[in-house]
């Protein structure tokens, strides 16, 4: 089907999974936003990310599909609001079943996608090589929606964050001084992707004693017995502000750090939106999760990689910290 970049009113974008999976979708929604200058970007999230999806300036509206299984009620609900939303195009930008069915019952004339579960219901479609680990996520999003003529040259990831709105809960904490500001996210959704925490635990300490940094815990609610468990007691300047946060204001306390020191997790993307160079942990031997495809975009950003993580000692992380702050 021809594609009318002038007339194209309604672009539905889907992408409902976790917040470091969706950020990296950002330059994606740019480029589109730059090549259907008039159309109205409407994007399908997780309730959990919404805050982030308005504060992308690309984004003119927020719908809410949580990543829960759906009722059959839910899902007409969900057929009738797209129908009368009017929609020209709708890309998928995760690979998924329900949403090839949901726009295509919806009546949505062009549907792109990657060609899985049921990508015979879609007009545009690519074969989905990500597991493939050849090119950064940012790149394979990019690659979908150049099926549609999309493109832009600026692939960095940003969001509209004003950076205020964390200052409230860092002077509760005792911080009015944000000059030697580190973060550590020592947490990850995967078991493999995880470097020690123990390990994170003795760096925390390193950095507290040797660098004379302010190292603030961060992570979200399902981490907060973790977090008190293992950085208890490792003395004032360590703040803990785990399971404390909104995203929005993750993302404000980022942008005050001098640094993020994290495996490989949401946060890292989340560094990036706002400038904060990173320390990555990463795990080499498996191109599905390596840091070709899922590293740190922010510039002057550091991965440390081996097969093993476990191999990954604290001494070779803190080098790369002392190193990475000139101290």
């Amino acid at each position: 089907m021809q594609i009318d970049y002038k007339n194209t009113s309604k672009i539905l974008l889907v992408r409902n999974d976790r917040f470091g999976e969706f950020l990296l979708n950002i330059p994606s929604f740019r480029a589109l936003k730059e090549t259907f200058s008039q159309a109205r970007i409407i994007c399908v999230v997780d309730s959990s990310v919404r805050d982030l999806a308005e504060s992308i300036p690309f984004i003119d509206e927020v719908i809410e599909w949580s990543r829960l299984k759906h009722t059959l009620a839910q899902k007409f609900r969900f057929i009738n609001l797209l129908k009368s939303k009017k929609i020209d195009i709708a890309i998928m930008l995760n690979p998924s079943k329900d949403f090839n069915i949901l726009t295509y019952l919806s009546g949505i004339p062009i549907r792109a996608g990657y060609d899985r579960k049921w990508g015979f219901l879609l007009t545009h479609k690519i074969k989905d090589e990500k597991y493939l680990g050849e090119k950064h996520e940012i790149e394979y999003n990019l690659g979908l929606v150049s099926l549609l003529g999309a493109r832009t040259l600026d692939k960095s990831l940003s969001l509209t964050i004003d950076d205020r709105i964390i200052n409230g809960l860092l002077k509760d904490a005792g911080i009015e001084n944000y000059d030697n500001l580190v973060a550590i996210h020592p947490w990850t959704s995967d078991p493999v992707k995880q470097w020690p925490i123990e390990n994170f635990q003795e760096l925390a300490r390193e950095l507290l004693k040797n660098l004379n940094l302010k190292v603030i815990i961060i992570g979200g609610p399902d981490e907060l017995s973790r977090s008190r468990q293992f950085f208890a007691n490792l003395g004032r300047e360590l703040i803990n502000l785990t399971g404390r946060t909104t995203l929005k204001q993750l993302a404000a306390l980022l942008k005050k750090c001098k640094l993020l020191i994290s495996g490989d997790s949401g946060p890292v993307h989340l560094a990036s939106c706002v400038g904060a160079p990173v320390v990555a942990i990463f795990r080499s031997d498996m191109p599905q999760k390596c840091a070709v495809r899922w590293g740190p975009s922010s510039e002057g950003s550091i991965v440390v990689q081996k097969n093993n993580l476990a191999d990954i000692s604290v001494e070779e992380v803190f080098n790369e910290v002392k190193e990475k702050l000139k101290i």
